[in-house]
Order: C-alpha cells, then sequence, then structure tokens
C-alpha cells in the first residue's frame, strides 16, 4: 500500500478500508462479535497511536494489521480456555445473523459470511484446536499470513509455528467439515424437513438425516435446548417430535428464514407459554446440509448470543 501517511484523517479512512477483513480475522480467530470487534478497535488504537517514524515504516497496512489482531486475538483465546471450562453444557461460535432475501450489502457483517471459512460447521472445528493451533492455522492458511510473522505472535520458533498450523489442517481434513451447499438446495432440503415435521411423518423425518447426523444446543444453562451433544438421525427425530409436543407445532414453526454464518436458518421470537404449551425461549436453528440430507443441526439459544440480531427479529 506504499508508506503510511502521518494524517490522522487518511490514516483513519485507510483503517476503514480494511475493516471488514479485520473483523472476519478476528470473529473467526474468537468465535464471538465482541471479542473481533474489541480487537479490531484495539488494532486501531495501537495504529494510531504510533509516532511519525514507525507509521512511516509500515510498507503493508492490512498486513500489519492483521498481525497485531492475530496476537490480540490469540491473548482472548488463551483468557477464554478457562471461561469456556465452566460453561454449562455445549459451546457454540456466537452466530452472525443477516437477512434472507434481500439484495446483499457491504456491511461488514454480511461481508464477511461470504467466506465459507465461517460457516458453522467450519467455525465449531476451529474450537476444538488449541489457542496456538488456531491461530497459526488460521492465519497462515486463510490470510496467507507468513510463518515468521505468526512465530513472533506465538512466541515460538518458525519451525513451531509451522507445526501448530500443521496440526491445525491435518484436524481440519480428518473432520472434514462440509462445503456450503448452493442455498436453493438448502431450503429445499429445509422446508421438507419441517413439512415432515409438521405432517407427524417420522420416517420422512428420518430419511432427511444423516445417519449419524449431530444435534448441538448452545444455552449455558439459561434456557431449553438440548443439553448434550446429540447423534443420530433417529434420536434427533425423536427429540424434535417431543419438542412439538411440548411447545406447539404452530409455535415452533413461528420463526422466519435468515442466514447464520452465511447458511440458511430459522430465528424463532420468544414465545409465552399458555395452559398446554410451555413457552418457548427466543432461538437461532441452523443447518449443515451435505448429499440432500441434514448433517448437523446447531441450536443457539443462549441469550447473551443473541444479543446482535438484525433489527426485526
Amino acid at each position: 500500500m506504499g508508506v503510511v501517511t502521518v494524517s490522522e484523517d487518511v490514516l483513519a479512512e485507510q483503517f476503514a478500508a480494511h475493516r471488514a477483513h479485520l473483523i472476519g480475522v478476528a470473529y473467526r480467530l474468537t468465535s464471538t462479535l465482541a471479542d473481533a470487534e474489541d480487537a479490531v478497535q484495539e488494532a486501531w488504537l495501537r495504529l494510531s497511536g504510533l509516532d511519525e517514524s514507525k507509521r512511516a515504516g509500515i510498507r503493508d497496512l492490512r498486513g500489519w494489521l492483521t498481525t497485531v489482531v492475530g496476537r490480540i486475538c490469540l491473548d482472548r483465546l488463551r483468557s477464554a480456555t478457562a471461561r469456556r471450562e465452566r460453561y454449562t453444557g455445549p459451546w457454540l461460535p456466537e452466530p452472525v445473523v443477516t437477512p434472507f432475501g434481500t439484495p446483499t450489502s457491504e456491511d461488514p457483517l454480511e461481508t464477511v459470511v461470504r467466506d465459507e471459512g465461517v460457516r458453522m460447521a467450519a467455525m465449531v472445528l476451529l474450537d476444538r484446536l488449541t489457542p496456538e493451533q488456531r491461530v497459526a492455522f488460521v492465519l497462515h492458511d486463510a490470510f496467507g499470513v507468513p510463518f515468521g510473522e505468526i512465530a513472533e505472535i506465538l512466541g515460538v520458533s518458525e519451525a513451531t509455528a509451522r507445526q501448530h498450523a500443521s496440526r491445525g489442517r491435518r484436524a481440519a481434513a480428518e473432520a472434514d467439515p462440509p462445503p456450503r451447499a448452493p442455498l436453493d438446495e438448502q431450503r429445499e432440503v429445509i422446508e421438507r424437513f419441517m413439512a415432515a415435521l409438521a405432517a407427524g411423518d417420522m420416517p420422512a423425518v428420518v430419511e432427511l438425516l444423516h445417519p449419524d447426523a449431530v444435534l448441538i444446543g448452545d444455552s449455558d444453562g439459561k434456557a431449553r435446548t438440548t443439553r448434550r451433544v446429540m447423534v443420530g438421525a433417529e434420536k434427533i427425530a425423536r427429540f424434535a417430535f417431543g419438542l412439538l409436543e411440548r411447545y406447539g407445532p404452530e409455535r415452533a414453526f413461528a420463526g422466519q428464514l435468515v442466514l447464520v454464518n452465511g447458511d440458511l436458518g430459522m430465528a424463532l421470537p420468544d414465545i409465552p407459554g399458555d395452559d398446554t404449551h410451555l413457552a418457548m425461549a427466543r432461538r437461532v436453528t441452523t443447518f449443515t446440509i451435505r448429499d440432500g440430507k441434514v448433517v448437523a443441526m446447531y441450536d443457539i439459544v443462549n441469550p447473551d448470543k443473541l444479543t446482535r440480531m438484525p433489527t426485526g427479529f
């Protein structure tokens, strides 16, 4: 990009041009929007706090900022490890929810979720890596940061940084998260799935689920969802029909289609209970589709992770 100007206004404009990229880096590293935005803001403070000579020494502003954000996110990942050990039940990434069926915009979050690397299945995989593996793998493989710079971020040798990235890459290959299915295919499968549930057709629901399908609920004990990871088509189908009985079919289908990390999902509002049905907490449920079947369902009901929903949800 050339030598960074010392002008604050121009510097702010240059930073703004990289903001969506940096949010994407930070979200992929931390899995939370608050941490991502805080990391990007901290990167700006560090940049704007440099004296003229140090600013003039930056030859690649995007690369410099990416490295700074990576270092900040590594610290946040390490501190988050202990917090997640105290979490009640499974932990899922904070969903990035954007409207479905509206023209695309250049909003930073809409830009971020166009990348397949932030689909929920891929983010869940990243959360299984150590902080060092995650930073090395994401920064190098997704954003092309040289291993020399990654080694400096991690405080290790370049060889060790390569090893961390290799282990992250191997874990990704072994988990084999499915690529993003076309939205038309996703919509067809989800609509068939919901129609089978509405019709009470257990065999059809089971048929639309992969035999080893997974259902993961995230509540931190603050709302009702599955408390453990559920595996198997028949088990998930029985659980889904049990929910319909508890909440009422008209409630379970009261949501609307949204995009969740770029894939199709459902957003449901808080619905009060009545004499025959339990109250249903606000939630976002998203799906991963492969070969015309649902291979994973993610049910996020922790209210702390639903504070950034678009207006109207």
